[in-house]
């Protein structure tokens, strides 16, 4: 999901718990009714370099959508700091939208409070079948061995952007492919006079994102196979220490960058200021900030050895936004119709190519516009090297808990202060003592 999404995650432990219990106040019968057929209510998030660029990219389709159906759209773009927060509140209040868009990582944690329609094999009849969606795509839909909480809309993956002139003039022929690389090719560019890689060191959901990857590529995770938080385990441990190093130790990252935490770091390489950055479908952010697409390549993300695949070769977490409607919908039947435009083949092709993000179905990935380079290392990253977040109720505490504890870390690497394998394991430590208790 986007990474300036990380201020709406704060507040979910305290509103998770009290949503939980109030399921959304949906309908008597769990599936909505249609009492309002000709008006709809959609949350969009902010995907683009501003919410004025969503509407200006949304409103020609639901236009379309009432041409076609009768159903009028009413839309609004929620940034990302607000979104999670207001959607918390609608499941306790039952007053919000029908469909509305969520981080894909949020899957779980919000199906855990009832108030969102499950998308079970009839729901999914209704939108073209399942086997439309790419598994990765469904794989951040919600908790294992129950149906989807949420349709995938919008696929994202990370990758190594590079400026190419930085590393013509420091030498280097060609991105690095392992971490040992990207670090001695570091010198090279620190020698030149410029920054290395950009990090966002205050934005707990940027942190999540790298150390679980660093994670899968030492064999680790951060839960339990039942689901249970385990965040002071070796491999978490060594994953968590070596991303922080590339601040502590390597000096890679600036230690400006520990305060991070709204886009600054792709400010910096749009500007050629840093030579590197990890990000989520970057182009179109890039492009809104004035950097040619020719000024850079894209590569995949590092790994310890080898090249990118399963296991331990993941190089990204599978980013990406769904949708979403509540139970309490009046307009059952037009939610899911607009849920069945949105992911439609036609649909998907215009709005991922506006967001320079990959199509959540196979039919659309196969438009030329998706096969360009940038776009073709994102798409085999996700059919390759992606793994899903957690898909567990308390998915969001973790995000909060665990990337405070890496902000927290980053700044004291920031002051010069030490960041042993212990100090690691005692951040990590508390950051689980203040998960929920099971």
């Amino acid at each position: 999901m986007r990474s300036i999404r990380a201020a709406a995650v704060g507040a979910v432990a305290m509103s998770l718990a009290l949503a939980a219990s109030a399921c959304g106040g949906g309908s008597p019968t769990g599936g909505g009714d249609n009492a309002s057929p000709k008006t709809l209510t959609y949350w969009a998030s902010n995907q683009g370099a501003s919410i004025e660029v969503d509407k200006k990219v949304l409103q020609p389709e639901l236009d379309k959508f009432q041409k076609q159906t009768g159903i009028k759209v009413k839309l609004e773009v929620v940034p990302w700091s607000d979104l999670l927060n207001r959607i918390l509140t609608a499941t306790t209040s039952g007053q919000g939208p029908d469909v509305f868009n969520i981080g894909n990582s949020w899957s779980a944690s919000l199906q855990a409070t009832g108030a969102l329609l499950p998308w079970d094999a009839k729901n999914f009849g209704r939108i073209g079948g399942r086997d439309r969606f790419v598994d990765s795509a469904l794989g951040s839909t919600g908790a294992p061995g129950k149906d989807p909480a949420a349709v995938p809309l919008y696929s994202m993956a990370y990758a190594l952007y590079y400026n190419k002139q930085i590393f013509a003039d420091a030498g280097i022929a060609e991105p690095p492919a392992t971490w040992a690389e990207l670090v001695a090719d570091g010198k090279k560019i620190q020698a030149r006079g410029k920054q290395v890689l950009g990090a966002e060191g205050s934005n707990v959901s940027e942190n999540i994102h790298h150390v679980f990857v660093f994670a899968q590529q030492h064999g680790a995770g951060f839960f339990t196979a039942d689901g249970r938080p385990d965040f002071t385990n070796d491999g978490a441990v060594t994953a968590v220490k070596q991303y922080v190093d590339l601040m502590a130790k390597d000096k890679v990252i600036p230690a400006g960058n520990a305060e991070y935490a709204q886009n600054q770091s792709v400010s910096d390489f749009a500007k050629g200021r840093t030579a590197m950055l990890l990000w989520q479908s970057a182009s179109a952010n890039l492009a809104s900030q004035g950097m040619s697409a020719d000024a850079y390549g894209v590569a995949p993300v590092p790994v310890q050895s080898g090249t990118p695949g399963s296991g331990t070769q993941v190089n990204s977490m599978a980013a990406g936004i769904n949708v979403a409607v509540f139970k309490s919908t009046h307009n059952l039947d037009g939610a899911t119709n607009f849920v069945k435009f949105l992911t439609s083949d036609d649909e998907q092709k215009i709005l991922n190519k506006a967001y320079s993000s990959i199509p959540s179905v196979k039919g659309a990935q196969s438009d030329p516009a998706f096969s360009a380079p940038a776009t073709a290392v994102l798409k085999n990253t996700l059919a390759t090297s992606a793994a899903a977040l957690p898909q567990v109720a308390d998915e969001s505490q973790f995000e909060t808990t665990v990337g405070t504890a890496v902000k927290e870390l980053f700044a004291d690497a920031a002051a010069g202060r030490a960041v042993t394998t212990a100090s690691v394991k005692a951040k990590l430590l508390k950051a689980q003592q203040q998960m929920p208790a099971k």
